[in-house]
């Protein structure tokens, strides 16, 4: 589609993060949880397990496992998914540095190594 296509059919450039997008009221931590959020599920993928006994293996109810998997994650906090990543046996570490340096606010991101 070129974009005089796009334009009659009322689309528009986003920005690079949906929820900003959608308007949601902290869409970089949305984000952030999205991110930790699809890194779970691949490492449950990964390792074969049924929802059950990832959550029992993650501490989390099922039900709350099972709607966090299909992207309903507003009741967790990075904190409880950083904790669900070390239980699959990931490291994460939180590195804090200088912003870029015009006085501006600062980011938070994801780097998956």
């Amino acid at each position: 589609m070129n974009a005089h296509s796009r334009a009659k059919a009322g689309c528009r450039h986003g920005y690079t993060n949906v929820y900003a997008d959608l308007g949601y009221r902290t869409p970089e931590n949305m984000l952030l949880k999205a991110q930790l959020v699809s890194r779970i599920a691949e490492l449950l993928a990964e390792k074969g397990l049924a929802q059950t006994t990832a959550a029992t293996l993650l501490g989390v109810p099922q039900p709350k496992l099972s709607k966090m998997l299909r992207g309903q994650f507003r009741g967790f906090s990075e904190r409880e998914l950083m904790d669900c990543l070390t239980q699959l046996g990931q490291d994460v570490q939180i590195v804090v540095r200088k912003g870029p340096g015009n006085g501006g606010t600062g980011t938070v991101s994801v780097t998956f190594a």
